[in-house]
């Protein structure tokens, strides 16, 4: 478990007491189900339930000699229970347990993370009502293309995060299951009615089929919606790196009292936040392929998916909780320069307003391939001599004679990066509402 990253909450979803105590769970309430069908005594049942407990150092010897965790497990809550304990365990097999604690732990997980993953959706939202405005120029190839407002940026990564909650919440409904079916999943020692009980109590539903195990493509499909997140989350990063280079200085991480930004250099403040989400995003798609190569076992199970799932359920958990948590952090924290972002949009001579300058020339009756033409050769005139983009056109004679006099406010008019801003109003509501 990669302990560091723990936060409590997950920490206490992932714990090794909580592995127990939910298999514990499990087991006395199988036997509840079991006395609901008569099959165990009533005073039987309350000996199970008043004495039920486990002690981990006594299964960790235990299962040196068994070799196996759940043997080990069962017969300690037994010596617990007394000579009632020989219902413990009824007609089960070991993955009833362990597929069904997993999925209630891995639900529990997804929950902690939808909420996390809201309060980033809440900055998200806030920032881009806050940013709507906020001119800056927009980049391509890394490369000035043309004016946006840093607003659309908080939008775009809103709606990002947005389609990971859906995948997430489509992914919990997956892994929302239980299995207490047998060793090969047709209710041969423990009938449809325990297993509908225990699911109950636990908030999950019976898996529609299972063999000895839940079908893998059910994990698989919620590991892939976390390494999706990871994407989505890395793609906010790197742009956060982006803009907080020195040549852009558009955006800056919060810098806390005391903080060293190098251990050489005084004046460095490193994007060490979106740097560390990066590396994190890696790592956490890392672990989607092998829950994919799980889904393929031997005819009805084998264990080849086991020690994967040991590692990743509780390491890609909280890997994914401590993300967004960081990234929360990360993104209300941030500080944003306007100064700097209109200084960035006015450094190459206005040559980015050449597109509206080429739609200007085709609408007057030019060529699109004549227009283009005319239009870059001012714009890396503009670029190389380091002049005015809108002094060239207005000086060029075959821009003078298409235009004439009365189109001169046209030409100008073109040059206010507000006429790119006209459909704000229609993104914010595609994206913002409910």
């Amino acid at each position: 478990m990669i302990a560091r990253y723990s936060r409590p909450k997950m920490s206490m979803v992932w714990s090794e007491e909580a592995q127990y105590r939910t298999w514990l769970d499990i087991e006395v309430l199988a036997c509840e189900g079991w006395a609901k069908l008569g099959k165990i005594p009533q005073s039987d049942l309350k000996q199970i339930q008043e004495k039920a407990n486990f002690d981990i150092a006594k299964i960790q010897e235990i299962e040196k000699e068994t070799k196996h965790d759940v043997a080990a497990f069962v017969s300690d809550v037994q010596n617990h229970v007394g000579e009632s304990g020989r219902f413990i365990h009824l007609g089960l097999t070991s993955s009833d347990v362990l597929d069904t604690a997993l999925s209630y732990r891995l639900v529990k997980s997804a929950d902690l993370i939808l909420e996390e993953l809201d309060q980033c959706l809440t900055t998200t939202r806030t920032n881009a009502l806050r940013d709507k405005n906020i001119p800056m120029i927009g980049r391509t190839h890394g490369i000035h293309a043309e004016p946006m407002t840093m607003g659309l940026k908080w939008l775009l990564w809103h709606d990002m995060l947005k389609r990971s909650k859906s995948r997430i919440q489509e992914a919990r409904k997956h892994i929302s299951v239980g299995k207490l079916s047998g060793a090969v999943g047709n209710y041969a020692h423990v009938p449809p009615e325990v297993e509908q009980y225990v699911c109950d109590r636990l908030g999950l539903v019976p898996d529609s089929i299972s063999t000895q195990v839940v079908s893998r493509d059910r994990y698989a499909t919620y590991f892939s919606a976390l390494g999706l997140l990871a994407s989505c989350v890395e793609a906010i990063a790197v742009e956060l790196r982006h803009l907080q280079r020195t040549e852009l200085s558009e955006v800056r991480e919060g810098f806390s009292k005391g903080q060293k930004g190098s251990s050489a250099m005084p004046h460095k403040r490193n994007p060490i936040s979106a740097e560390n989400l990066t590396g994190i995003a890696r790592l956490l798609r890392g672990m989607v392929i092998p829950t994919m190569e799980n889904v393929a076992l031997w005819h009805e199970r084998d264990i080849s998916h086991s020690s994967v799932e040991r590692v990743i359920a509780p390491d890609a958990n909280i890997l994914a909780d401590y993300m967004l948590g960081r990234l929360n952090s990360l993104l209300s924290q941030l500080e944003i320069f306007p100064d700097k972002m209109q200084s960035n949009l006015d450094q190459l001579q206005g040559v980015i307003f050449s597109q509206r300058a080429l739609l200007l020339l085709i609408e007057k009756g030019l060529s699109r391939d004549e227009a283009y033409s005319i239009i870059q050769k001012n714009a890396l005139e503009a670029l190389d001599k380091k002049t005015s983009f809108l002094k060239l056109l207005k000086s060029d004679n075959k821009v003078q004679t298409l235009l004439g006099d009365r189109d001169q406010e046209t030409l100008d008019r073109l040059f206010d990066p507000k006429g790119y801003f006209t459909h704000l109003d229609y993104l914010y509501k595609k994206v913002l509402q409910p």
